[in-house]
């Protein structure tokens, strides 16, 4: 009996041990479902945390300024012209067609008045000339002869011991013979002056520009060997349209930038043509400028810039700080935290400056970087941009070809 009761507490155990494994499986999917949904609750917390719930248009917009500035306008036109050397030769033969024997020069050289620059193989032309010389000795002593006999012919009309008509006949004969006499010699005159073109010279003190041919090239009348140059003088010549005739008179002061070399010259307008070319409709003149030294290079740009008003009071800033519309600048200024539209009279530009009318106050602050994306009443975060350069006192409104 002892044994039996012993059983069912035995078979009792194994029951227990299943019915705890059952519960917690449940138990282990319940808490990883929180788990996850409590994750999951995070990262929707964590996404909407970071969503802005402020518009863009109410947020500032970062922007940077400048302050405007005050500064003295003066109206100017500008003209593009061009350096000139005093005087210049393009150097060649003008008479013969030969190959060039010899070029003694290069760019750069300093030549003297009469100094040989090059020379001609003309050996056919001193050969004519030649020629042409024997044939004039001949016929001066066939003229003289002529006009001995002439003389001998008339002294025998008195004693009739010739006709009139033989005496007369010698007399033209001789006549004839020093006309040809003189033709000769002109013809020896002109082969001299091809010989004498065979070397080239310099035809004034000055400098070499340009060798255009070189040793054994066969060059034709009109043809340019070298170039010479005088730069004692440099002429900046320039063409003005018609309506700017009164701002180009001669006397009237005017500054030069020379591109080549950056230097800024200062001279008067020397010469004015009196009446405008026909084509262009513009006006030429030129400013004398002394160059001893020689340190203008001729044949390159110079912007001439006149004065055509009186100096006037303006407001400067960067030509990238406005937008320009014909005459007038659209800008945004700075009110407080808020970007305000306005519209203002240009007086000029110069460089990357632009100058405005006094409507707008110098020390106000105009907005550079951002402006394109703002309008009128937006809010903007500001930050100052690097100051304006050093003003420039004389500056243009017209620009002239």
């Amino acid at each position: 009996m002892a044994d039996e009761a012993e059983r069912p507490a035995v078979a009792a155990t194994p029951a227990l041990s299943v019915g705890a494994r059952g519960l917690t499986i449940p138990l282990a999917i319940a808490g990883g479902v929180t788990v996850l949904l409590a994750l999951g609750g995070a990262m929707v917390w964590r996404a909407e945390a970071r969503v802005n719930e402020v518009s863009l248009a109410a947020s500032a917009k970062p922007v940077t300024f400048v302050e405007a500035r005050a500064a003295t306008f003066r109206p100017a036109h500008v003209y593009v012209g061009t350096l000139q050397p005093w005087v210049e030769a393009r150097v060649g033969p003008q008479f013969v067609s030969a190959y060039v024997d010899t070029v003694l020069v290069r760019p750069g050289a300093v030549v003297k008045r009469s100094e040989i620059l090059a020379t001609l193989d003309c050996r056919n032309a001193s050969a004519t000339n030649q020629a042409v010389s024997m044939q004039a000795r001949a016929i001066d002593a066939q003229q003289k002869a002529m006009a001995d006999e002439a003389a001998r012919l008339r002294s025998l009309l008195d004693g009739g011991f010739v006709s009139p008509n033989e005496a007369e006949q010698k007399t033209a004969q001789s006549a004839a013979q020093a006309a040809e006499l003189l033709s000769q010699k002109a013809r020896m005159m002109n082969s001299a002056l091809e010989v004498s073109d065979c070397v080239l010279r310099a035809p004034f003190d000055g400098e070499v520009a340009t060798r255009s041919e070189d040793p054994g090239a066969f060059v034709r009348p009109g043809t340019q060997i070298v170039s010479v140059v005088d730069r004692s003088i440099v002429r900046v010549v320039g063409d003005a349209p018609e309506i700017d005739f009164g701002a180009v008179a001669p006397g009237t002061v005017a500054r030069v930038r020379v591109l080549a070399t950056g230097a800024d010259l200062k001279g008067t307008i020397a010469r004015r043509a009196p009446a405008a070319d026909p084509g262009t409709r513009t006006v030429h003149f030129e400013i004398d400028i002394p160059d001893p030294g020689h340190a203008l290079p001729v044949g390159t740009t110079g912007e001439i810039s006149i004065n055509v008003g009186e100096p006037v009071a303006a407001t400067e800033l960067p030509l990238y700080a406005v937008s320009i519309r014909g005459e007038n600048a659209v800008l945004f200024v700075i009110d407080g935290d808020v970007a305000r539209s306005r519209t203002v009279l240009v007086r000029g530009e110069v460089g990357g400056d632009v100058f405005l009318a006094l409507d707008l106050m110098p020390g106000s602050r105009v907005i550079t970087d951002g402006r394109a994306l703002l309008e009128d009443g937006d809010r903007v975060f500001a930050k100052e941009a690097p100051a304006l350069g050093a003003p420039a006192p004389d500056v243009s409104t017209k620009s002239r070809p």
